[in-house]
């Protein structure tokens, strides 16, 4: 746990993992010293196997206004895209849950998640060329693989503000629900999560992304097929399928 104020924290309980951004008085903006403990914080959960799925959360108006401004060129240990790039290919499943608007980096940020649970009422806006700033390379992949490029020219060329009935109808959002289900849909979803077979599930996350971007690795991914193939997972999912029981599953 972080002890300094407004730093993001991790807290990790069993096969859940929970990275809150704690500056909700400035609408969870990102400085180096916030990216910095990002960074920290992912490596933290990869190098941890018994975590099994990543939520990423905040609180207040916004769930994440993106990169503060006020600290554009200055020094920093770690940059943007470097963070975004490690939460899209940490090792757990990740789930943003977002309560309020999305702005900027921000949306890249959620983007890089593997589900984004979004409430009614949420907005989206992507101001950087507003502000004279070209967006970074793997950011703009995200976009077009994700969401098409059609909407990725309205969000960066347009730079249109978009609701969250359009944020899902684009494929921004996965899941869309009332702010007051929100809680109660992002831990459904977790827990459905945490029940699968981690070498199947957590495999197949790694390689979706990768036949997303057209990076696949077709030697890697025989090998991780083969893996769960020959696991004790797979006789334990047979037989609990056979015995009708929820399986227990071991990650092995």
């Amino acid at each position: 746990m972080d002890m300094e104020a407004g730093l993001p924290e991790l807290s990790i309980n069993g096969k859940i993992a929970t990275l809150a951004l704690r500056r909700p008085d400035q609408a969870n903006r990102l400085g180096p010293d916030d990216l910095a403990a990002i960074q920290a914080h992912i490596q933290a959960v990869n190098e941890n196997e018994q975590v099994q799925v990543l939520r990423l959360q905040s609180a207040g108006k916004y769930f994440c206004s993106g990169y503060d401004i006020g600290k554009l060129g200055g020094e920093r240990r770690v940059d943007f895209e470097t963070v975004v790039n490690l939460l899209e290919h940490a090792r757990p499943l990740t789930v943003a849950v977002i309560h309020g608007g999305v702005y900027g980096g921000g949306t890249d940020l959620a983007l890089a998640c593997d589900f984004r649970l979004g409430a009614h009422g949420v907005d989206m806006f992507m101001p950087a060329a507003r502000l004279g700033l070209h967006f970074y390379r793997s950011g703009m992949e995200r976009y077009v693989s994700r969401l098409g490029l059609n909407a990725a020219k309205r969000l960066f060329l347009a730079a249109e503000r978009i609701d969250a009935a359009e944020m899902q109808r684009i494929g921004f959002l996965t899941h869309l629900a009332a702010a007051d289900a929100l809680p109660g849909l992002a831990d459904e979803l977790t827990a459905t999560l945490t029940a699968m077979a981690p070498l199947a599930v957590i495999g197949m996350k790694k390689h979706l992304n990768r036949i997303a971007r057209h990076e696949l690795n077709a030697d890697e991914l025989s090998r991780d097929i083969a893996r769960a193939a020959n696991s004790e997972d797979l006789k334990e999912g047979r037989a609990a399928w056979l015995e009708k029981r929820p399986p227990r599953f071991q990650g092995r």
